[in-house]
């Protein structure tokens, strides 16, 4: 398993800017976005791999893992209420 899949990666479509727009909340701020999900998706992949390499090169410890925290059910239960 890859180092990059203890983070979740989160692509959404913003009504405002008319896009898709891909985020690793947690890892970094900010993120990419364009009109293609599946596009969206992998070059968030990309980032996320290449912030890792950043952290390690610098000697930085990485931030804490997000995955494992069930968030799509934590929203599922969010919008039911």
């Amino acid at each position: 398993m890859k180092e990059s899949a203890r983070y979740v990666k989160i692509v959404e479509w913003s009504d405002e800017d008319q896009c898709f727009v891909g985020s690793c909340p947690g890892l970094f701020y900010g993120g990419c976005h364009g009109k293609d999900e599946k596009a969206v998706f992998a070059e968030l992949c990309e980032i996320v791999d290449e912030t890792i390499a950043l952290y390690k090169n610098d000697g930085k410890p990485l931030p804490p893992i997000t995955c494992g925290k069930d968030y799509a059910n934590k929203m599922l239960g969010v919008m039911n209420q």
